[in-house]
């Protein structure tokens, strides 16, 4: 029997549904017991004490980060990430196959994305695999080598190391995941409707209005991904996850289809639930990503299936690039690169937005923590329980502060949420048990590879 190495205890501890004062018993890296919040051993080594008024949460879990390294380390790389990461009470990302050169679509490439990550790391992070056309026969050895699931593209997806693949190409790839009880994350816009809308557009149309944009990226392009992708799902037996979803055109069929016992799961993005389009001005392509952000009247409705459940998680699709390829000074929407840095910002963005539309704490850990640990098969992340990692953020949900791109953390600073007001300041961030980040001051890198628990 191991001694307590560390206690973590506060008044507004957040256990499953539950907040009350407890205290987290730590060794070894692992919560070996929850106790009262007066129960502290004499053989403690040592006891931090969280605020009265501060929330002591599961770390947060992030599956959709772009860290692009090796490959395009000067859009962002392992180090900077996993900084902002902890800064932002993310105990653990997942990387995704692109932008990194080469992709994560063979072994050989994971094997270069792990040595890329060897002593950077503040957070732990796991790794997509990805499907392309003509790499099904990667897949297995991808799955053996530990990566929690496989994503593609339905359009192009911005980088020509990563196309995207068809109908045929999925029919090949999905009874091999299936076999191997794989998911497959689905970029779920089809290029016919953007393909159409280009063409229909007026050569009159201003390249720097943001409506010029939004049309070009019509809501069908998902409905249809989404309607293909059931479909495919339900003949192949596949596990599907659409990922960053914006159209609430299509949540009918998506909550008809998991009714009905589909194994599908939604995720969306802060900046969805955060912006509306009717507010982006003209130019300010730091506001580009696609699927596009919609509508005001797109955005409650996207709140409401978070409420029911059709949409099971937030996560940041942290995509950053170097600013000089946002084009701010042409401002054109439809040559600059598409993606939103938000890494840092996922907790205090959606602590904002959830309180103004009455979810409490246990909404905000099922969404940012739970949630995506259980999709990537991370069973021992994401919740508070006896023999989980140790991962804590401890943060003040009632301070305010002012986004400053000055205090962001991820390698290059430009982002949409420049001067948004918001509620929610992370104070301390361990990763099993290891203090990671406390008020602005960093450890030395000690994250670890995640794979999926078997």
């Amino acid at each position: 029997m191991h001694p307590v190495e560390l206690i973590i205890r506060g008044r507004r501890v957040v256990i499953g549904n539950d907040i009350r004062p407890a205290a987290l018993h730590i060794t070894r890296g692992y919560i070996s017991s929850i106790s009262i919040f007066e129960d502290v051993p004499s053989s403690a080594l040592e006891v931090i004490d969280a605020d009265p008024e501060s929330i002591v949460m599961p770390g947060l879990v992030d599956t959709h980060v772009h860290v692009n390294e090796p490959g395009r380390t000067e859009w962002e790389g392992f180090e900077t990430a996993t900084r902002a990461a902890a800064a932002g009470g993310v105990t653990t990302i997942v990387d995704m196959p692109l932008n990194s050169i080469p992709a994560t679509t063979t072994l050989e490439a994971l094997q270069a994305k792990l040595e890329a990550a060897r002593d950077k790391l503040h957070v732990d992070v796991g790794f997509w695999g990805g499907v392309v056309p003509g790499n099904t026969g990667e897949l297995a050895k991808l799955w053996d080598a530990g990566v929690v699931g496989f994503k593609c593209f339905l359009i192009h997806s911005g980088v020509d190391e990563f196309p995207n693949v068809t109908e045929r190409d999925l029919r090949e790839a999905m009874p091999e995941l299936a076999r191997l009880g794989a998911p497959l994350i689905v970029h779920a816009e089809v290029p016919g409707p953007v393909d159409a809308a280009c063409c229909a557009s007026s050569t009159g149309e201003s390249a720097i209005s943001y409506e010029t944009f939004l049309r070009s990226r019509p809501r069908e392009a998902e409905n249809e991904a989404v309607a293909l992708m059931i479909k495919l799902s339900r003949e192949t037996g596949c596990r599907i996850h659409i990922v960053h979803h914006s159209s609430a055109d299509a949540l009918p069929i998506l909550k008809r289809a998991k009714s009905f016992g589909l194994p599908l799961t939604v995720e969306t993005c802060p900046h969805y639930l955060h912006f509306a389009a009717e507010e982006i001005r003209d130019g300010a392509t730091e506001f580009k990503c696609c699927p596009p952000i919609r509508e005001r009247e797109n955005r409650e409705q996207l709140w409401d299936a978070l409420r029911d459940g059709t949409i099971d998680m937030i996560v940041s699709d942290h995509s950053p690039c170097p600013p000089d390829m946002k084009l701010r000074d042409e401002g054109d929407f439809l040559k600059a690169w598409g993606g939103i840095s938000s890494l840092q910002l996922r907790l205090p963005v959606m602590w904002t937005e959830a309180t103004a539309r009455g979810f409490d704490l246990s909404h905000l850990v099922e969404w940012l923590c739970s949630a995506p640990a259980r999709q990537v098969g991370f069973n021992l992340k994401g919740s508070f329980a006896e023999g989980h990692d140790a991962d804590v953020v401890i943060w003040s949900p009632d301070r305010e502060f002012t986004v400053e791109p000055s205090m962001l953390h991820h390698r290059h600073k430009l982002t949409p949420y420049a001067g948004e007001a918001l509620r929610g300041v992370v104070e301390k961030t361990f990763v099993r048990g290891q203090m990671v980040y406390d008020g602005g001051a960093f450890s030395r890198p000690s994250g670890q590879i995640s794979s999926r628990s078997t």
